[in-house]
């Protein structure tokens, strides 16, 4: 990074201690809550076979350092009984291996597929919170955390939240594997890669989510916008006609030990076309739809729907040991929209603590998650498509898995170095490439 690059994020590091100051002083009061996170990931790639590339090829050629760096200021503010305010400025920049295109399951969950590199300020969160009792049900204490004012609340309870969030935030929250900034890097790891859960180029939308949680279940229901043209930053805000509904149920404790299944379903309508459309559009070289699908244009019409299921779980073991494992699966008719170019995927893996070599605070996980493509998205990508993720021109189809690995030690009180392999076979869904061997150092400030 040159030296501007430093110094804005510099910034922001100085603004975060005086804020952590401050919340040292404050912190019985639980009317505020103050956090801060700063992450910075440097990956490489190992050159490997590749007999053709097109326009979303990983480079075939070895990769150093390509590096990201993001900070973020967690804000909460109590408001009244079961109110409160969020808001999460936050300062990304950087770059992903080949501009984070080239595998469906893409290598760094800090990265976005973004045109400038150069560190950019924005709101990545601002929402309005409100929880009711249930009845005569009793309270339990959360402590303070982020986007968590401390205090007393309704164990049985219904939450509203309206504004500006991520969708991961309140679905799909597996234990072990959720997290890029702790745990796995891997979009198809960090989440259910077959969920094109709907968000702007940064991960973000607006809109209203509402929860019925119970002692040992959760149902949640959210409707939100969607982006104007396929993974961009702008969303589309004619809710009549683009919008996504996510519901979700959830159910804890089955077993003796900690643990949590859940059950997701997906519908959302855009302005994508279908991959029909799309092998046709090969077929007339209609650019206009060519576009659309790749992300470069906004649609010309409404109509576009993508519905899908996913499954996530985790389980506690022992107290180190904890195992997860995901599914999900879209109707893969119509073209991706929001996350990336994965139709099925199945994932399992495994979380352990370091207290048996006598450190207790660092994590090993390994993981492996298997993607695979819709007939149609297969056929478009094949004939020469490209979506805003993948294609190398052709395609010599097998499903594209991936081995992750990661070490994450804790090291100071609110800094945490974690190093991680990914082995990547079939990238982009293609046996004639690869395989990819990526390495990556991470980071992680916390407090």
């Amino acid at each position: 990074m040159n030296m501007k690059r430093i110094s804005t994020i510099g910034i922001l590091v100085l603004s975060a201690q005086m804020a952590w100051a401050q919340q040292a002083d404050t912190v019985k009061q639980s009317n505020w809550s103050y956090h801060f996170q700063f992450t910075a990931i440097s990956q490489y790639h190992s050159a490997f076979k590749a007999p053709y590339k097109g326009r979303n090829s990983l480079a075939d050629t070895a990769e150093i350092a390509a590096t990201s760096a993001t900070s973020t200021m967690f804000l909460g503010r109590k408001l009244w009984k079961g109110a409160a305010v969020y808001f999460n400025p936050e300062i990304s920049g950087g770059r992903g291996l080949s501009s984070a295109v080239g595998v469906a399951g893409a290598l760094n969950g800090e990265t976005y597929r973004v045109g400038n590199a150069a560190p950019a300020i924005f709101i990545a969160r601002a929402y309005f919170q409100q929880q009711f009792a249930l009845g005569n049900t009793g309270y339990e204490y959360v402590a303070d955390d982020v986007n968590q004012v401390g205090g007393m609340v309704p164990k049985d309870r219904i939450t509203i939240t309206a504004g500006k969030f991520a969708a991961s935030d309140f679905y799909d929250d597996n234990k072990y594997s959720h997290d890029p900034r702790s745990q796995f890097l891997n979009w198809s790891l960090m989440g259910n890669g077959a969920w094109d859960y709907p968000a702007n180029t940064r991960g973000y939308t607006m809109g209203l989510v509402v929860e019925l949680v119970k002692a040992d279940w959760a149902f949640r229901l959210s409707s939100v916008a969607v982006p104007r043209i396929a993974n961009a930053p702008k969303l589309e805000y004619k809710i009549d006609k683009a919008h996504s509904e996510t519901l979700e149920i959830e159910r804890k404790n089955l077993f003796k030990r900690p643990g949590c299944l859940r059950l997701l379903f997906t519908n959302t309508y855009s302005k994508s076309p279908s991959y029909a459309q799309g092998i046709q559009a090969l077929t007339d070289n209609n650019t206009q739809i060519l576009d659309v699908i790749s992300g470069q244009a906004e649609g010309t019409s409404y109509g576009g729907r993508k519905y899908g299921i996913g499954f996530s779980g985790d389980q506690e073991l022992t107290d180190d040991l904890g195992i997860f494992a995901r599914a999900g699966w879209n109707d893969g008719k119509d073209v991706t929209w929001a996350f990336t170019e994965i139709d099925r995927t199945a994932s399992l893996g495994l979380s352990l603590k370091g207290a048996r070599w006598k450190r207790a605070d660092d994590v090993f996980g390994l993981a492996a998650v298997v993607n695979g493509l819709s007939s149609g998205h297969r056929t478009f990508i094949a004939d020469g498509g490209y979506g805003f993720i993948i294609g190398d021109g052709k395609l010599n189809y097998g499903k594209e898995m991936i081995l992750e690995t990661y070490y994450n030690a804790k090291l100071t009180k609110t800094f945490w170095l974690t190093a991680d392999y990914q082995f990547v076979n079939h990238p982009a869904y293609n046996k004639d490439r690869g395989p990819v061997n990526v390495f990556a150092i991470r980071g992680h400030i916390e407090f």
